[in-house]
């Protein structure tokens, strides 16, 4: 009989995460974001993995708190084992290395970004494939054409600064606390002028790629050139950062648009997913939106619980796996580079419902 009930951990940053799984349907989800990483201006991996020493089982109580179950209940734990910082995985994964062994249940070692990937399924169910998906994170952005657990083309990713990490860069300039994407959001979407004006960079020889570092550059001159430095930032008013923050967003919303249409015409999707803290951003939303809709094809977005980073996604790849049979070896190592798996050959897409064929 196949594990029902799932563990899943996540601490590949400064998220602290567990979250129960039953019969593939999300139980219980619990995430702790390690505020104390804000007066560093960026996360400290020494301190998040200390963090996550302290967080993790707590987390996990929790959720089993939450569906009345004991940790006799649990019959396989996932756990990331990449990408992500060094020591953050380290304590995710052998905390539920040694959990599996003391319960003698099944081990997954669950890749970070096809948790992203496939996050949008705990909520919409099935999706239909092909999709096109894009993963914007504080870590990643990247494109990548889907067409099932396991067999993904890699098109197009960053050549630099991933759009979250763009984001937190340019929100010390303005002031704004760590991690800076939800106030740059907010304020953008507030401004109702003509919003500054910032160059769109282009990757030369790479029509699918991105890069940020320029537009970060293109805002500390402009930055530089107009207002005093003080002690947390540029002394700028609000109406005159709300000006700043618009124009931010909509150089990246352009960029990124600009990406996901050179990726689309490699294929044929039948859906755009989109994934990653960043893609909580109404913002950016709005411009996907309309992407999709020009194309005639869905647009599916997690709610922003399951686009940052959550023990339910891992859980989730845990359970896809499994269910063919595909479980780690206790003797796997954490990568903290790694990228997209490749997995043993899937023939056919497994999701909660039925196990018939992607097409």
């Amino acid at each position: 009989m196949k594990p029902r009930v799932i563990l899943g951990i996540e601490t590949s940053c400064d998220e602290t995460a567990a979250a129960l799984l039953v019969d593939g349907k999300t139980a219980a989800d619990r995430t702790t974001t390690q505020l104390l990483h804000e007066k560093y201006g960026g996360v400290v991996p020494e301190l998040a993995s200390r963090a996550h020493e302290q967080l993790l089982m707590p987390a996990v109580e929790a959720v089993l708190k939450d569906t009345d179950r004991e940790v006799a209940d649990i019959e396989a734990v996932a756990a990331t084992c990449g990408p992500g910082l060094v020591g953050a995985l380290l304590v995710g994964v052998s905390f539920a290395k040694g959990l599996a062994k003391s319960l003698n249940v099944p081990f997954l070692g669950v890749n970070h970004l096809e948790g992203h990937l496939w996050s949008a399924e705990l909520i919409h169910g099935r999706l239909p494939l092909p999709f096109l998906g894009m993963i914007v994170s504080g870590g990643h952005t990247l494109t990548v054409g889907v067409n099932g657990l396991g067999q993904y083309v890699k098109l197009g990713t960053t050549h630099d600064d991933a759009a979250g990490e763009l984001f937190d860069k340019v929100g010390r300039m303005l002031g704004y606390a760590f991690p800076a994407g939800a106030a740059l959001d907010r304020d953008a979407l507030s401004f109702s002028g003509k919003p500054v004006q910032f160059p769109r960079a282009r990757v030369r020889d790479d029509p699918l790629g991105f890069s940020f570092s320029g537009l970060k550059t293109a805002v500390l001159y402009y930055l530089r050139k107009r207002y005093e430095v003080g002690a947390n930032g540029f002394v700028i008013s609000h109406a005159e950062r709300t000006a700043v923050s618009a124009g931010i967003l909509a150089a990246v919303s352009d960029m990124l648009v600009s990406g996901l249409t050179a990726a689309y015409d490699t294929d044929k999707y039948r859906a755009m997913v989109l994934s990653g803290g960043v893609a909580s951003s109404a913002f950016l939303r709005r411009s996907f939106a309309r992407f999709a809709e020009d194309r005639g094809i869905p647009l599916i977005i997690p709610p922003p619980e399951f686009c940052t980073d959550n023990g339910a996604m891992i859980a989730y790849i845990g359970y896809l796996r499994i269910q063919s049979g595909d479980v780690s070896p206790f003797d796997l190592t954490v990568d903290p580079a790694a990228g997209l798996p490749t997995l043993s050959p899937v023939a056919r897409h497994i999701s909660p419902g039925g196990t018939g064929e992607g097409s």
